[in-house]
């Protein structure tokens, strides 16, 4: 229905605040001759942002308040003539109408939540939370079953971003669906016609820096992508109609972008007449435009024209010289853009650009091609803004100035004549124009200003009076389509009518473009294939990543496929007959297959499971071999649509393996599966006191014992770089004397655990087994605190004089209680090393006497006196880095007594008295094995060092 209502929002911007500070909305009924203010109606106070017309019903208008200063919207639906107000608990950036349902719409907040409306935005449901910019659709016609469905792009808590679809009143978090289960990339959703596209993280170069949608029409993707190695250009690529394969159909194709930092593909589809493209390619750092008439197949240079606009000729000689266009689009709706074409009127161009080598910005003119690009004329030899009038049939043009006009010229002989115009007395500054290209009144709107500080101007350009009448058949003349000379053009060869150049008279709504359309007889020009390319002998061979062997996943013996000859009609090629029968694909039977591409991952996507759960894994397989010497069989594995299940139950790394074969060959897939038992503890085993100098092995003892495949960090001193190892143990230096800090970190799975422990480290040492009489077992709870307890009243109960530094006492775990006494040189005498010594062998003295005189007690708590005894053991000789002996005996002793760790680690977090063995746990089924051993082989080592240590292990 055709509506005479002008609606205009202007806004008053104050430099000096840096804001919008007031608005004023008018209405005009008579298609801008009067204009109505409407600031009563809508609140005096109310600043207003942004204007909306329903798509689906011109008389509902929404109107949106200043974020800054409320947040409200306002709704008409009476063609903005009142208005009601609806106060928002959020403040609305964009807003989505649905195409067919004028009640629905999508809001966006500035906060990056998704909310509903089925009632106009009366009423508003919040969808989603950390929605994507700009990246939620709603549902597809005839596609998606429901039509309140929303595809949108959203980030879930755990930090990526995924494709969720739901319908506007079912949205919450069980209602949602993940229809593509992985993370994709941010700002990579597009809905589009039948196809959604999204792209998912790959290794790096497995897929190009950026790709942009261009088209889907008619099924068929033209998809711009930037490779690797390009910066300002994108090579265009075009598929077969279901989107799946892609060949390229030019490359470099310019690149720039927009104001608000989007990028712009300097490619064109002109309206009208289906498979004609313009595109700015880069050759050798220039950039010249090419023109296409078979949808991207074949590509050709501008030719230019003969003659300049005042007639002088031109010589422009092809390939060296050419015509060449700026083909970017608008971003201003009120400005025509550097090029522009109409479905209304068929085969018609106009363009800015320029005549020789290649795209020039500084000597441009505007031409016009009236016969689908094959042909040009200039007409302006400056930088115009051009529109199109009833129906396309006449030209409105206006110069591209920043300097004030008061002219704009009419052409209705497609650009060969013009006739000016006055539109105001007064000079003004164009801002741009409001032009209806079908609209029968003939009527545009031009806005500006006087001068820099004036209020805006609207004038009213009413062309009814130029077109005295209708256009009647003596009106019109044809004109045919062709590609330079060749008549028939996707396949078909039509012919146009239009008005007669200088006819000033009217089209009208009932105006017909096409006289006629018939197809032509098929020739290689109207031919191409998707995974083939065309080399220069002019033959399709098969691209480098195409296997034209490989059959549709469909295909099975007994069947039949088309089977390609390397070329296909081009989508909306309409040729019959000529080469069509000899490069039309052939239906042939379906041969056998050999198994092939087959994968096996688990339902979770992670390579490592827990021992002792499921382990399930989904696989198209024929047999599936789980490593651990069990394998199962399936003749037909399609049914079971939950996967494979499997318990492993030892911890270990195994590999998966899927086998499929038939008569005809066969073919494996392979997992390594990571089965791991969480560990629950870790011990670091170290010496009390290590030479310098000299290899300290360490080892990490993790509870429980099997727990499959492990990662050990280890660090040393203020290190901030680990030495990461798969064995428990590691050998290491001591460079420096003191106090060094051993830290160790276990990682299993998602478990990760550590100890750290302190090692003193010198030159040289004595140390001394020590006993303790029997009362102190008595009371042993066998638990690390404990034991440092006692190691500290033993060190006060020793002979006073001692610098306390010198004596270190570790008391060992189990029973009977037995403990280490170490005796170190005194602080700073490594350079008296021979004196010190004399030094280290007076305390050794004192210390033994005492000992041996039974002087050394102390009292555990009334009434319970405990007695430390030498181990009757003889002495351990002098240790140092220089003498010819070794160490060895008292390491030895020390690896020896730590083997037992794993049975006694359990107290160290539960504080309790030892009641013989640790627990059982599901992950360790041989404790009680694991400490006879562990005595066993200490026992085993103290009778094969020392003979007298045989009672030490009796107990």
């Amino acid at each position: 229905e055709l509506t005479r209502v002008i609606l205009i929002l202007t806004k008053l911007y104050d430099f000096n605040l840096g804001s919008v500070t007031e608005s004023s909305l008018w209405r005009s009924t008579d298609y801008g001759t009067t204009y109505e203010k409407l600031n009563d109606k809508v609140g005096l106070k109310t600043v207003l942002s942004y204007l909306y017309v329903s798509p689906t019903n011109k008389r509902k208008i929404m109107l949106l308040s200043d974020p800054e200063i409320e947040s409200s919207i306002l709704i008409s639906s009476d063609e903005g003539a009142t208005y009601q107000k609806y106060r928002l608990n959020f403040y609305i950036q964009s807003l989505l109408f649905h195409p067919k349902q004028e009640e629905w719409i999508l809001a966006y907040s500035l906060d990056q939540k998704l909310y509903s409306s089925m009632d106009f935005g009366r009423k508003w449901q919040l969808m989603h939370e950390r929605v994507t910019p700009n990246r939620f659709y709603w549902s597809v016609t005839g596609l998606d079953k429901e039509p309140d469905l929303v595809h949108m792009e959203a980030r879930t808590a755990d930090g990526h971003t995924h494709y969720l679809t739901c319908r506007i009143q079912e949205c919450s978090e069980t209602k949602r669906s993940g229809p593509f289960s992985r993370s994709i990339d941010v700002s990579s959703l597009v809905v589009q016609d039948e196809y959604i596209f999204i792209q998912i993280k790959l290794p790096k170069y497995s897929l190009p820096k950026d790709m942009h949608i261009i088209s889907t029409d008619e099924n068929q993707v033209f998809a711009a992508v930037q490779e690797w190695n390009q910066n300002d250009t994108y090579n265009l690529y075009i598929s077969d109609t279901r989107g799946v394969y892609f060949t390229l159909a030019l490359e470099n194709v310019k690149s720039s972008r927009g104001l608000e930092g989007n990028i712009i593909i300097d490619l064109y589809e002109v309206a009208g007449i289906k498979g004609i493209f313009l595109a700015n390619r880069k050759i050798d750092d220039q950039i010249k435009t090419f023109i296409t008439y078979n949808k991207g197949r074949d590509w050709r240079l501008l030719q230019a024209p003969d003659t300049d606009v005042r007639g002088d000729p031109i010589v422009c000689q092809l390939p060296f010289c050419s015509l060449h266009l700026h083909l970017q689009l608008s971003e201003n709706p009120y400005t025509s853009g550097s090029i522009s074409s109409k479905e209304t009127a068929p085969g018609l161009l106009v363009a800015t650009g320029n005549i020789g080598s290649e795209l020039s910005y500084t000597d441009v003119g505007v031409f016009i091609s009236a016969d689908g690009g094959n042909s040009w004329r200039q007409i302006f030899e400056e930088e115009y803004n051009v529109w199109f009038l009833d129906w396309g049939g006449a030209l409105v043009a206006m110069k591209h100035t920043s300097v004030p006009i008061r002219h704009m010229w009419v052409s209705f002989d497609e650009g060969r004549s013009w006739s000016r115009y006055s539109f105001t007395s007064t000079p003004l500054f164009v801002d741009g124009s409001l032009v209806d290209p079908g609209i029968e009144t003939q009527i545009m709107t031009v806005f500006g200003h006087f001068s820099l500080r004036s209020e805006w101007q609207l004038v009213k350009v009413d062309y009814k009076s130029v077109f005295s009448r209708r256009c009647n058949k003596d009106d019109y003349q044809t004109w045919h389509l062709h590609n330079q000379g060749e008549p028939c053009v996707m396949g078909e060869r039509k012919i146009y009518k239009k008005r007669k150049p200088g006819a000033q008279c009217s089209l009208g709504r009932d105006y017909s473009k096409t006289v006629v359309s018939e197809p032509c007889v098929c020739g290689q020009g109207d031919f191409d294939d998707y995974g083939y390319e065309r080399h220069s002998n002019n033959q399709c061979v098969p691209a480098f990543w195409f296997s034209p062997s490989s059959l549709s996943k469909d295909c099975s013996i007994g069947q039949s496929y088309l089977n390609s000859t390397g070329y296909r009609r081009i989508v909306s090629n309409n040729c019959t007959d000529g080469l069509r029968e000899k490069y039309m694909a052939k239906m042939e039977k379906c041969p056998g297959k050999a198994p092939r591409g087959l994968h096996i991952l688990t339902t979770d996507g992670k390579l490592v499971t827990e021992q002792g759960h499921n382990a399930t894994f989904v696989i198209l397989m024929e047999e599936l071999d789980f490593g651990d010497g069990i394998a199962v069989s399936y003749a037909n594995f399609s049914p079971v649509e939950d996967g494979i299940r499997h318990v492993y139950k030892s911890a270990g790394i195994f590999q998966v393996t899927a086998y499929a074969e038939n008569s005809l060959g066969s073919d494996t897939a392979v997992l390594f599966l990571h089965v791991v038992c969480p560990v629950e503890h870790v011990h670091l085993s170290v010496p009390f006191v290590a030479i310098r100098n000299k290899d300290v092995n360490i080892t990490a003892v993790v509870w429980p014992s099997q727990a499959g495949t492990l990662t050990y960090f280890w660090w040393f001193g203020n290190s901030t770089k680990p030495l990461i190892t798969l064995e428990s143990s590691i050998s290491y230096i001591f460079a420096v004397e003191g106090m060094n800090t051993v830290t160790v970190q276990v990682a299993a799975g998602s478990t990760l655990i550590q100890d750290t422990k302190e090692i003193a480290v010198h030159e040289y040492f004595q140390s001394q087994l020590l006993s303790f009489s029997p009362n102190l077992d008595y009371h042993n709870p066998d638990i690390p605190e404990w034991r440092q307890d006692i190691g500290k009243v033993i060190k006060r109960a020793l002979v006073t004089g001692i610098p306390d530094e010198q004596i270190l006492v570790a008391v060992f775990p189990g029973l009977p209680t037995s403990a280490e006494l170490f005796i170190l040189p005194h602080k700073n005498t490594t350079e008296r090393r021979k004196s010190s010594e004399a030094d280290l062998e007076q305390v050794v003295e004192i210390v033994f006497n005492a000992l041996n005189q039974n002087l050394v007690q102390f009292e555990l708590k009334p009434g319970v006196e405990v007695i430390v005894y030498v181990t009757q053991l003889t002495l351990a000789p002098l240790v140092d880095s220089s003498t010819g002996h070794s160490s060895s005996a008292m390491l030895m002793l020390l690896s020896v007594v730590f083997v037992g760790l794993a049975v006694f680690l359990v107290y160290k977090f539960k504080r309790r008295p030892s009641t013989g063995l640790p627990p059982q746990t599901q992950c360790s089924e041989s404790s009680p094995r694991a400490q006879k051993s562990s005595c066993d082989l200490l026992q085993q080592m103290c009778l094969s060092h020392r003979p007298e240590m045989g009672t030490l292990c009796a107990h």
